[in-house]
């Protein structure tokens, strides 16, 4: 959700600054802890559709429009598609590895 949400702040400010957050420690509020695995996944289902409208009405010339990351500097909406692309294919791998682990 932060992701996508840096990606309209790029589209709709002039190279604004987001702020980061600790992933981890979300992570542990109880919501994460308790809440049934099944609103997650509707939830991730609902964003990457919107997300995916959303990108594919972009331009060519917004995927170089840029964000400024507190730690990583300026960064283009063109090479955070790249980066989420990766970072997707990252957590299902993280899920299949669990799985395999576990017998499930």
């Amino acid at each position: 959700m932060n992701s996508y949400v840096r990606f309209k702040l790029a589209v709709t400010e002039e190279e604004p600054t987001i702020k980061p957050y600790f992933e981890d420690r979300w992570a542990q509020l109880d919501d994460a802890l308790q809440a049934p695995i099944g609103l997650s996944l509707d939830l991730l289902d609902a964003l990457h559709e919107r997300w995916v409208w959303f990108l594919r009405s972009l331009k060519d010339a917004d995927f170089q429009r840029t964000f400024r990351h507190p730690e990583l500097g300026v960064v283009s909406l063109d090479k955070n598609v790249a980066l989420y692309a990766w970072h997707g294919r990252h957590h299902v791998a993280h899920i299949t590895s669990l799985r395999e682990r576990m017998g499930w």
